[in-house]
């Protein structure tokens, strides 16, 4: 039974979590983190739990309670290794399904079933069906940003971080690349591999133009503008740097720009400014209505009542773990 404390004793336990955050989360707004933050952590070790939280993720996730954060590539490869008994997953449900394929006796929890994805429901297992139908004996490359089921009729997973490693240790003339229309222009711009493409498109992405890049150049002087290759071909071509949010993050680490913009979801911002104060961060403000359903008190909640749990029928299951596992072999 948890036991109700003092808003100072509260304040006081969580001063430096505030700490990391007080760079882009307001004073007057800690209060009504800190009492969620404070139960989650307990109920973590109570449950012998982790929480995998993706850059888009808020800050207060991100920074105060989440154990593992990364792109999609870095939660598929740590939520293979984790021994916890546990895993929350505070992103969308692909991903959290790619974390129950990779640890299929764990427990798998997100907490907001709702958390779906524009690309993964794009497209469907009958419409790869047809795809290797239609182009027999060419290889199917699908982004993780699929469903189990898609991934089970893929011969290997890829993520905007290794797409062009992928497709190039194929060693083969033409691949199918799924379902990211952008990503797979702008994957195949930079090998030789003829790449036969799907008109899936990321709702934050594609909002992007090469007109915005060219307002916030007039309107920022001197801006380093960051793209994710989620991005239309047209805005990549602009940009000074493409590359998935992994490389984005390195790219602000190694180089420290003045002043940068990050072409991607508007919470990607924030995670990088806390680790980075002497960076000026402009803000283009795309928001991703999937990740934005994870919130604290929906953590706590699937914390406290172990839902909502994630399951692969087990007939996909090991057609769609060997994709991901073939993906992370490379």
């Amino acid at each position: 039974m948890s036991v109700t404390v003092s808003s100072p004793d509260l304040m006081t336990r969580t001063a430096s979590l505030y700490d990391r955050v007080k760079s882009v989360i307001p004073s007057i707004e800690w209060p009504a983190f800190a009492e969620d933050i404070d139960a989650i952590l307990r109920l973590k070790r109570e449950r012998d739990a982790v929480i995998l939280a993706h850059n888009y993720q808020t800050p207060e996730i991100f920074h105060c309670v989440a154990d593992i954060v990364g792109d999609s590539l870095a939660l598929a490869r740590e939520a293979a290794k984790t021994d916890a008994a546990m895993i929350v997953l505070a992103g969308v449900h692909f991903m959290a399904e790619t974390a129950k394929l990779l640890n299929p006796e764990k427990r798998v929890l997100i907490p907001d079933l709702r958390a779906g994805c524009s690309l993964a429901e794009s497209i469907t297992a009958a419409d790869v069906r047809l795809l290797r139908e239609r182009y027999p004996g060419v290889p199917i490359v699908t982004y993780v940003n699929t469903s189990a089921v898609v991934k089970a009729e893929s011969d290997i997973c890829c993520t905007s971080g290794n797409a062009k490693k992928i497709v190039e240790s194929l060693g083969v003339p033409k691949v199918i690349m799924l379902p990211d229309e952008y990503l797979a222009q702008n994957i195949a711009r930079e090998t030789g591999v003829e790449i036969i493409t799907w008109a899936g498109h990321c709702e934050v992405h594609e909002r992007f133009s090469a007109k915005d890049v060219q307002q916030l150049r007039a309107g920022h002087p001197g801006v380093v503008v960051l793209a994710h290759p989620e991005c239309p071909p047209d805005v990549v071509a602009v940009a000074d740097f493409a590359g998935s949010t992994a490389a984005m993050i390195d790219y602000v680490a190694e180089r420290q720009p003045s002043r940068v913009v990050l072409m991607t979801e508007c919470s990607m911002s924030d995670n990088v400014a806390v680790q980075h104060p002497k960076v000026e961060f402009i803000r283009p403000c795309n928001l991703c209505p999937h990740m934005k359903r994870i919130s604290l008190s929906k953590i706590r909640r699937s914390l406290e009542t172990l839902t909502h749990e994630v399951t692969i029928d087990p007939a996909v299951a090991p057609p769609a773990r060997r994709a991901v596992e073939r993906m992370l072999a490379i």
